[in-house]
């Protein structure tokens, strides 16, 4: 399990298109709050014919932030999801001193057919970045995961792949849209990702394979307006929570509050969890009640649940 709060601190990821010129002054004026990440997507979001024009207002837009940045707004952790390898070293040469303003680079697709130049991509960059990481964020959603004779191999050599480069992964984030695509299946704003049963076994197998070594994020939600979509988002935070995703794709600013919300600590699970961390590692017993006197506290076992709980109030507060 990841043992920095970097790892869980990504949080809502808020996808925009890199050739959204007007994103700077949003964030500038602060209309998206606070805690969240921002994606500027060059992949689908943009026409296979107008890419390296997204890309230039791109450079412009991270310019402009990186001269604007002690102006006293909120600066997300931004991060540029490419289409392709080659973007990545490319582009972070174009930032400039910009570059510095870029957390790293999620990666679409992410399996053997670009995997292991995605590595040496992120690996060359931070050959250049000096002392400080540029991060690799690959996202799983290749058809190779939905065939059962396929899917355990490809996880497991993706696993074998990002391992590599451990160092330089800060999450690994799964494609739920794509997913249901390959089923011809859409969940509706009152039903979560888990109702989708052939989409929910994969997210399963995923978790099973990363999440003990990897922070791993949630599927997007993509409902923001309409009856019941704050609380169906709500509800599929909550059970993300529950099956070990921490973080969520989000793709409008209505989102963000709702997300943070859910994923706020319970104060017992808080106060277990200082109390599991403080624990005598000389005492004669490693088992108690918790401090309500509800539930069984195990301080060898409840250990690693106890440390992403601290690191999940850091962020996202206790309620």
């Amino acid at each position: 399990m990841k043992n920095d709060k970097i790892y869980y601190s990504v949080g809502a990821l808020m996808y925009c298109p890199a050739n959204n010129a007007k994103i700077v002054d949003k964030l500038v004026n602060n209309e998206f709050g606070d805690k969240f990440s921002l994606a500027f997507c060059l992949e689908d979001a943009i026409g296979d014919n107008h890419v390296r024009d997204a890309e230039l207002v791109l450079i412009q837009s991270l310019k402009r932030l990186y001269t604007l940045q002690d102006d006293g707004f909120y600066m997300p952790k931004i991060f540029v999801r490419v289409r392709r390898p080659e973007q990545i070293v490319r582009l972070y040469k174009e930032f400039g001193a910009a570059a510095e303003l870029v957390c790293g680079f999620c990666v679409p697709k992410f399996d053997q057919s670009n995997s292991k130049e995605y590595i040496k991509a992120i690996s060359d960059v931070n050959d250049l970045s000096g002392d400080r990481i540029v991060y690799m964020m690959p996202i799983l959603e290749s058809h190779e995961m939905i065939d059962l004779r396929t899917r355990y191999d490809f996880l497991y050599d993706m696993k074998e792949q990002i391992d590599s480069i451990e160092a330089y992964v800060l999450n690994v984030r799964v494609g739920g849209n794509d997913l249901c695509n390959q089923f011809g299946l859409r969940r509706h704003g009152y039903e979560t990702i888990y109702g989708v049963q052939p989409v929910a076994s994969i997210l399963t197998d995923i978790l099973t394979v990363f999440s003990q070594d990897y922070v791993v994020s949630g599927p997007v939600w993509e409902y923001y307006s309409g009856s019941n979509c704050d609380v169906g988002l709500y509800d599929e935070v909550l059970a993300d929570l529950l099956a070990g995703f921490v973080g969520k794709t989000v793709i409008h600013p209505n989102q963000i509050g709702v997300f943070n919300r859910a994923c706020a600590v319970p104060k017992a699970d808080y106060d277990d969890a200082i109390a599991i961390l403080g624990w005598d590692q000389g005492a004669s017993s490693m088992v108690a009640g918790s401090a309500k006197g509800e539930r069984m506290n195990e301080a060898k076992v409840h250990r690693n649940w106890a440390e992403k709980i601290v690191y999940m109030a850091e962020y996202y507060g206790v309620i």
